[in-house]
């Protein structure tokens, strides 16, 4: 379950806040002013996230260095016609 609360509310019952982390596997998300500033999550579900990250960059770098030779402009307009194409094939679906 995600929980939102606002960083007084959080400072206050940090204590409790922890525990329904680590117990009961819930994530909590921390507002400032109305906005989201900080979550907090279960180490396990934080060690999976960071695997993600370095995986999506090793990816991410790949791809930068497969596509170094295509002037971006190219490489927009490849990128817009296979979102098109993926879109009517949706569409007839």
């Amino acid at each position: 379950m995600i929980t939102e609360t606002t960083a007084v509310t959080f400072r206050q019952n940090l204590g409790d806040m922890l525990n329904r982390v680590q117990y009961r596997h819930d994530s909590i998300v921390v507002s400032k002013d109305g906005k989201p500033v900080a979550a907090l999550v279960d180490a396990q579900l934080f060690a999976r996230i960071r695997r993600m990250q370095a995986r999506f960059d090793a990816l991410s770098g790949r791809i930068e260095a497969g596509f170094a030779a295509t002037p971006e402009a190219q490489g927009l307009a490849e990128i817009d016609a296979a979102v098109a194409e993926v879109r009517a094939q949706n569409k007839t679906r």
